[in-house]
């Protein structure tokens, strides 16, 4: 029974070994005439080698975050307070409308700069924790790699 659970979960990360993209680079041949069984189990006993070193589990989506949508409205808001501030100003020099429309325009530009910059930020941020993430799975390759050459494969 044991062995059958084995196979089924070996036959199962083969799969996922196979089909999934941006990870599992490594290919392996047997140099010592193993059989698709012992490749299978040396496959399985590496995997969970390689995690054990890494802490990466390639088997499982990684966590991070969907990245949050662009940020819209910056110019808008920036207008409302810029208007407001203007319309204060204004006020005190004599021309509330005019000071108003000053201040719209001006927060306008401030707010849509702010916003742009955020949005950017965002998107650097997204960047990094996505080499971050492939770094990773590339470290486990290695250690997957090391494992299968230690037992006996060609690896590439």
């Amino acid at each position: 029974m044991a062995r059958a659970w084995r196979l089924a979960v070996s036959a199962g990360l083969v799969l996922l070994l196979g089909s999934a993209p941006g990870w599992a680079e490594v290919i392996a041949y047997p140099k010592k005439g193993q059989s698709q069984e012992q490749f299978e189990k040396d496959q399985f006993d590496c995997h969970k080698w390689a995690k054990g070193q890494t802490g990466v589990d390639p088997t499982k989506p990684p966590q991070a975050a969907a990245p949050p949508p662009p940020q819209q409205g910056g110019a808008v808001k920036g207008a409302a307070r810029g208007a407001a501030v203007g319309a204060i100003g204004g006020a005190i020099a004599g021309d509330a409308g005019k000071g108003a429309a000053v201040g719209a325009g001006v927060g306008a530009a401030g707010g849509a700069m702010r916003q742009n910059q955020r949005n950017q930020q965002a998107a650097q941020a997204q960047q990094q924790a996505q080499a971050q993430q492939q770094a990773a799975l590339a470290q486990y390759d290695k250690a997957y790699g090391v494992c299968l050459e230690g037992k006996g494969y060609a690896v590439k």
